[in-house]
């Protein structure tokens, strides 16, 4: 067996390959599956430029025929079996964020699902539809054309993979011994989906807020991204994604978002995304890190252990502000969140808890002390300001020994012994008595399913709304991509200098460097970095250009000393 070759290598070896009819059509189905020009660019070995001109000929080579004389035996396929694939892709891109790995046999019966709900919903549909099978040689054929790689084979289930954990765990305890971490800078993080405004199906609020015109759950989702070290006794500041940047609710209220309990953000799908997660660690996490090890005369050292999720960049490190360096970055193995990640260890499920019963008090207060019905409360009272109130409040909730609990799997040694594990234990049989209180039909299974409900998978009408907007961000992020090429590498250097200058001079030289600092780390962040980010790029490409071209010259040019003399 050959040594193996690396990234570079393979790049090389693409490059000499000459773009065959089936390269073309493989970058533009992985293109049509929403991966970016720039990916494409960097798995392909070819120049942007390449790939536009085969992206702009997309009908014309899809039209194509394999080889001149050669008859096609493949039928076009169906638009809506083009459709599915698309909407496949956003489902299993969102189950991934979720921690999970699909098997062969659910992406297969979701296919049909889709392909089921998207040909009930064609116009002049007949009374027989088209019976779609997602047979193996289909999913064979949509594993190569969108490039899918974590999905269990053979119908086996997504099931959490124990060795892997195990193994993971003696490596995390040997890190911790080497490195000299202790349980105050060690810290974990996950993204967890809220539907903020949801009650347990059976209520009448439920059943009333379901028949409304053009109600979308979805549109009521946030994802809140928590975070605390091993001794429980630091919570950072959660960050906070929604789909509206200035809700109405906020300029009736005044809020000053910079004030928030909550780092907010937004984006159209509230996901948190590469971009935000690095924006989180550099305002929120880095700071409070610092001062807490500070405050507590700790090393400034810390580790901060998370899943695989695509938000989670893995060259995090590089994104770090300077001062921030001093943190490092651990993944947890694939299938084995369930098993180790602390924030799953009933962390993020009694926040859910903590979150229902302080709506259900709330309900309760307004129906008890005021002239208000459930119902009004609900339409007219109930918004995202009152949401965050009680988000901050169920935060709060979560004791330290939950979080130091959380540990006992990776950990145990650094958990301390207590009478009791479970502190939360009762919170839903107070949810249960505040709803009976009420007078609303809830059983403590019903709140169970509403805590587990905040996982629900997104519907096919939601998966295609996901897609238009999805195209519309692929769109303009070609564009930006466009303008980024406009820029020299030259020019880009140039402005990060000046910037680091003029971020040095406020630093030393304001009146109130506090401020200087604070608003420095926000430009930077949230602007200068992006510039960064690409001239980081462009280096790498070029030292990768230049290697290439390097070995390739030495390989083909022959030696000019001939052979060694007898």
């Amino acid at each position: 067996m050959g040594p193996k070759k690396t990234a570079a290598a393979v790049a090389g070896e693409r490059k000499k390959e000459k773009v065959t009819l089936e390269m073309k059509k493989e970058i533009i189905w992985k293109h049509d599956g929403g991966m970016r020009v720039t990916d494409i660019t960097r798995e392909y070995g070819r120049n942007p430029s390449t790939i536009g001109t085969i992206l702009k000929m997309r009908e014309k080579i899809l039209a194509t025929d394999a080889a001149k004389g050669v008859t096609r035996i493949v039928k076009n396929r169906p638009a809506v079996l083009e459709e599915v694939e698309k909407l496949l892709l956003i489902w299993i891109e969102e189950k991934q964020r979720a921690g999970d790995t699909v098997s062969e046999a659910v992406i297969c019966e979701k296919a049909k699902a889709l392909h089921a709900d998207l040909i009930r919903e064609q116009p002049g549909t007949s009374a027989e539809p088209e019976v779609f099978k997602a047979s193996r040689g289909w999913f064979d054929r949509f594993k190569t054309r969108s490039g899918i790689h974590s999905v269990v084979r053979h119908g086996e289930a997504a099931s959490s993979d124990v060795p892997a954990a195990e193994d993971f765990a003696a490596e995390f305890l040997e890190l911790v011994k080497t490195e000299g971490y202790v349980p105050q800078q060690v810290f974990n993080c996950d993204e967890t989906g809220l539907f903020w405004k949801r009650m347990p199906k059976r209520t009448f609020i439920t059943q009333e807020e379901s028949r409304l015109p053009g109600h979308k759950p979805m549109k009521d989702r946030l994802t809140l991204l928590f975070c605390a070290n091993t001794s429980g006794d630091l919570k950072i500041k959660p960050l906070l994604v929604y789909h509206s940047e200035n809700p109405r609710a906020f300029k009736r209220h005044k809020i000053d978002k910079e004030r928030l309990s909550v780092m907010w953000r937004s984006n159209s799908k509230a996901w948190v995304t590469r971009v935000l997660f690095v924006d989180w660690v550099n305002l929120a996490f880095g700071p409070a890190v610092k001062q807490y090890l500070l405050d507590n005369d700790l090393p400034l050292k810390a580790l901060l252990l998370m899943d695989n999720a695509p938000a989670h960049p893995k060259g995090l490190e590089v994104d770090l502000l300077e001062e921030f360096s001093f943190i490092n970055i651990m993944f947890l193995p694939p299938n084995t969140t369930p098993l180790l990640q602390p924030m799953d260890q009933q962390v993020i499920a009694n926040f859910k808890k903590l979150y229902t019963k302080e709506l259900f008090r709330r309900c309760f207060e307004v129906t008890d002390c005021t002239t208000i019905t459930l119902r009004e409360f609900w339409k007219d009272h109930f918004d995202i300001v009152t949401c965050l109130k009680m988000v901050n409040t169920a935060w709060k909730g979560i004791s330290q020994r939950n979080l130091n609990c959380a540990w006992r799997s990776l950990w145990p040694d650094c958990v301390a012994p207590s009478d009791s594990d479970a502190p939360e234990s009762t919170v839903v049989q107070d949810i249960v008595a505040l709803g009976r209180t009420m007078g609303l039909e809830v059983t403590e299974e019903d709140v169970c399913e509403l805590v587990e409900g905040h996982d629900d998978e997104l519907t096919t009408v939601e998966l295609v709304e996901l897609q238009a907007e999805a195209a519309q961000e692929q769109a303009s992020l070609e564009e930006e991509e466009a303008t980024e090429e406009r820029l020299s590498s030259e020019r880009l250097r140039d402005i990060c200098q000046k910037w680091k200058e003029v971020q040095t001079f406020a630093d030393l030289h304001h009146h109130e460097k506090h401020v200087a600092h604070d608003a420095g780390n926000f430009y930077d962040t949230r602007v200068m970095s992006s510039f960064r980010e690409l001239l980081k790029r462009r280096i790498k490409q070029q030292t990768m250009d230049r290697f290439l071209t390097k070995k390739q010259r030495v390989e083909e040019e022959p030696s000019s000393s001939g052979p060694p003399e007898s």
